[in-house]
């Protein structure tokens, strides 16, 4: 059912510092900062051959990545995540196999401009997963 990974997400306290770490000192291609109010967050990708890593700094106290922040004072990890070829497929699937799927279920438009859903960590071994309709 996954497809390639499509990117590990990482929550930071400061987006323009993780942005010159990632783009000076390890010499990454790395996107414009783009908000994303829907979600919470502002994200940058940094672009890697054969994937992405995302940085994700929280827009108001109200974010996810803010309360991530506040249990994990030096940011990390958030989640991965996996391309799907149908994401209501997958979803049902999910369902079917006991997996929970965050939020109302339904897919929310994510960065890149596709449906994206969460499914909970609990299921996957402590990890968030995030599926994105490929």
């Amino acid at each position: 059912m996954i497809g390639r990974l499509n990117h590990v997400a990482i929550a930071v306290k400061d987006l323009a510092a993780a942005t010159k770490l990632y783009r000076d000192t390890l010499g990454a291609t790395v996107s414009e900062a783009l908000p994303q109010p829907e979600h919470g967050v502002t994200v940058v990708f940094v672009e890697l051959p054969n994937t992405k890593v995302e940085l994700l700094e929280p827009l108001g106290a109200a974010s996810p990545i803010a309360k991530f922040l506040e249990k994990n004072a030096d940011g990390g990890i958030h989640h991965v995540c996996y391309e799907v070829d149908d994401i209501l497929v997958s979803r049902d699937h999910l369902r079917a196999m006991g997996a929970r799927v965050l939020g109302d279920g339904n897919p929310r438009i994510g960065a890149h401009g596709k449906p994206v859903l969460f499914l909970h960590p609990k299921d996957f071994n402590g990890t968030l997963v995030e599926l994105e309709q490929a």
